[in-house]
């Protein structure tokens, strides 16, 4: 973890970036916003083709509309702004134009979970993965550093009907070199263990190599997978790791309720494993407006909660390291 290098920019604005090289590409790709182009970087795109950039005002629910118009005549489009107005506001038009009817219209949710921090509850997307990930035909994956977002746009832009792409607010580190392949329903084990799994995506990815860090500093070895593709989920990654370690620690920022966990750990029961299982998440609480490093220290989901909750685990009756 302490090797790795600081990024620069933060996935909203490498994505922004990646949509100005794709839309010399295509000169029929095209991007609708509400409002915050500044905020998810959309506006690089705008100053560049302003003709295919489409700033529709504080109406989330008729920029969705109008992108699933434009998808109906065959068109590649995104639709911009903060994951949880994408996830709230806009969800029935999402639901209802554009994953009923299938259609290729994909969105960029910036802004997500708790690192919106300072903005508050209002702007603090923990229920989104849940609200998107439940609609049918959509497709929805997390990136964490400049890399695995510029090839989560690419494979986003290449598969067909509705896709996902939760962006983070902050820049924090780069963890995957260029020629790192990310597939659908993919993962990929970013630290290899044998006494525990660590399940997580995104910025709590930096969180749980941190966690890593610390437990083997105790002659505790966790893997870590960056579970990337939340949906669909890589579950052939995970039944081989449990394999070696035998226990699953899930770490997210979101809502512990219909989240990576909850997916998880009904894949659990319904195949039959009996393994010790912790799950960090919001529990059932909204947070606050506060530093982002405060926030995550408040509700447990730093790196520190995190070593301490799976130190507790490997020490109860029934878990000891093997």
């Amino acid at each position: 973890m302490l090797n790795l290098k600081r990024a620069e920019i933060p996935t909203r604005k490498a994505f922004g970036i990646r949509m100005c090289e794709y839309g010399a590409i295509d000169s029929e790709f095209a991007v609708f916003e509400a409002d915050i182009g500044s905020s998810t970087s959309s506006i690089l795109f705008g100053k560049k083709y302003p003709k295919r950039y489409f700033d529709m005002g504080i109406a989330e629910l008729g920029m969705v509309a109008a992108a699933a118009g434009m998808a109906s005549c065959g068109r590649s489009v995104f639709a911009s702004s903060y994951s949880i107005f994408l996830s709230t506001r806009a969800l029935e038009a999402v639901r209802t134009f554009v994953c009923y009817p299938n259609l290729n219209v994909k969105f960029l949710g910036s802004h997500g979970g708790l690192t919106a921090a300072i903005d508050g509850v209002t702007h603090q997307a923990t229920e989104d993965i849940a609200n998107i990930g439940t609609l049918p035909n959509m497709k929805l994956v997390v990136p964490c550093d400049t890399c695995s977002t510029r090839k989560l746009f690419d494979l986003a832009i290449t598969t067909p009907g509705p896709f996902y792409v939760r962006l983070l607010r902050d820049a924090y580190y780069e963890l995957y070199p260029e020629n790192t392949e990310f597939l659908l329903g993919g993962s990929h084990v970013i630290r290899n263990g044998s006494d525990i799994t660590i399940g997580t995506y995104g910025d709590m990815v930096f969180q749980a190599l941190a966690a890593a860090d610390n437990l083997a500093e105790s002659g505790i070895s966790a893997e870590v997978i960056d579970f990337y593709s939340i949906k669909p989920l890589d579950y052939t990654t995970l039944n081989a790791s449990l394999r070696k370690t035998g226990k699953l620690f899930v770490l997210e920022n979101h809502q512990r309720r219909n989240g990576l966990g909850y997916d998880i750990a009904d894949y659990l029961v319904t195949h039959q494993y009996h393994i010790p299982y912790q799950h960090a998440g919001l529990n059932d609480v909204f947070a606050e407006s506060g530093k982002y490093a405060d926030i995550l220290r408040k509700y447990r989901l730093d790196s520190f909660a995190v070593a301490d909750e799976i130190k507790k685990m490997l020490l109860s009756d029934g878990c000891q390291r093997r």
